[in-house]
């Protein structure tokens, strides 16, 4: 897709992406730590993870390559080709959880109001509202995608009123430490890292690339985990549908759930299509339809559940992955883009990857991500100065046009 994005575009389109119900449903889970905690956990959770997810997408600016083009760089052509079967694993996965929990919101409003049940029918409503923002091309991404974060932005403060306006009580009964709390915060972000240069290669310049994506998910995705939580502490309920309706929004709380749904989902359908020509050539747009055409029937088929664990294996797979590509690129500036495979990298990746679970045992106050990430580094550099070293210039492993 041949386009610029602006400063404000970019804005606009992290900012949307991160204003959905999984993150309202993700930051009621941090009732039990109380609002003070909880958003003191978010907070530093999202510094760090809206971090990485910068640096990442750096590396998609200046090269002009989608994100799964950039792990050849570190990985080789077979190792671009597994992360992106694993990222269109991923991302039909987000696809089908944003479906159903828009889905599930949108029933339980619609029965609530108008006595009106059908998950089935609200679920093929908001996969083809997604697929028919793909097909509008670049036009969904720039003049759609604004005037819909824009009106999305009003119903939000509304809803932020509605939620305050009653005061904060204390936390309730549960359990979630500090350190859990930071990771839950970091993990959102992170599953935006495989996808984040599919983006920033469009961005016309790096420098508001980088203000532009770090600011508007930041402020989005803090955002809607401090309504989740807020509204969990004051009607001690995570669903984002009730919560909506306990707060008195009605047929406003329709159109949160359909323009957050579909100004995040069309981005995860439309990386899953970029990801999917990684590996095989193929017309963007008609790919991109189909995939989202894979997602309404995951959704349809497989209802959602364990979501915890889910963002915990996004943040497995992808933190040591960030940490091997950023050290290969930052530090060391090796081009493996045209070597089949990397075992040096893929062994590290591997150890990042148990690491993850390993740290994950243990209540660290900062979280997994970034105990994972600086030991999958660490450990991916010492391996580098101990073998054989081949440094070159960094070219783009492909230009537009090529």
């Amino acid at each position: 897709m041949n386009i610029k994005l602006s400063f404000q575009s970019m804005f606009l389109l992290w900012f949307g992406a991160a204003v959905s119900m999984a993150e309202v449903m993700t930051g009621a889970l941090y009732a039990p730590m109380g609002f003070r905690n909880g958003m003191l956990a978010i907070l530093l959770g999202h510094i760090l993870g809206n971090t990485f997810l910068v640096l990442a997408g750096k590396m998609g600016f200046r090269e002009k390559v989608s994100s799964m083009e950039s792990t050849r760089y570190a990985f080789g052509i077979y190792g671009s080709y597994m992360f992106s079967v694993l990222n269109i694993l991923q991302l039909m996965g987000w696809t089908a959880v944003m479906i159903i929990v828009a889905a599930r919101s949108l029933n339980s409003i619609s029965t609530s109001l108008w006595g009106f049940d059908s998950f089935f029918i609200w679920a093929l409503i908001t996969g083809l509202l997604v697929i028919l923002w793909l097909s509008s091309g670049s036009r969904g991404f720039n003049v759609i995608n604004n005037i819909a974060v824009a009106l999305l932005f009003i119903l939000t403060v509304v809803m932020s009123f509605l939620v305050f306006k009653g005061g904060i009580p204390a936390k309730i009964a549960g359990g979630m430490s500090f350190g859990q709390g930071v990771e839950l915060a970091v993990v959102m972000p992170l599953s935006w890292l495989p996808l984040v240069s599919d983006y920033t290669r469009m961005a016309d310049s790096e420098r508001s690339s980088t203000i532009a994506t770090w600011l508007g998910y930041f402020i989005g995705s803090c955002w809607m985990y401090m309504i989740g939580l807020s509204t969990a502490l004051a009607y001690n309920t995570g669903d984002p549908a009730s919560i909506m309706l306990k707060a008195g929004l009605g047929v406003y709380a329709l159109l949160i759930v359909i323009f957050s749904t579909v100004t995040t989902t069309f981005l995860d359908v439309y990386s899953s299509a970029v990801s999917f020509l990684n590996i095989r050539k193929g017309d963007e747009r008609l790919i991109s339809v189909v995939m989202g055409a894979v997602g309404i029937i995951i959704a349809l088929l497989f209802p959602m559940e364990q979501y915890e664990n889910f963002l915990y294996a996004i943040g497995s797979v992808f933190a040591p992955l960030f940490a091997v590509l950023v050290t290969d690129y930052f530090i060391f500036k090796q081009n493996k883009s045209r070597e089949k495979f990397d075992i040096k990298a893929f062994f590290a990746w591997i150890i990042g990857v148990a690491a993850y679970y390993i740290i994950l045992r243990f209540d660290t106050p900062v979280g997994v991500t970034l105990p994972d990430v600086i030991l999958t580094g660490v450990l991916y550099a010492a391996v580098c100065l101990t073998g054989s070293k081949s440094t070159h210039d960094f070219p783009a492993v492909k230009k537009e046009g090529e």
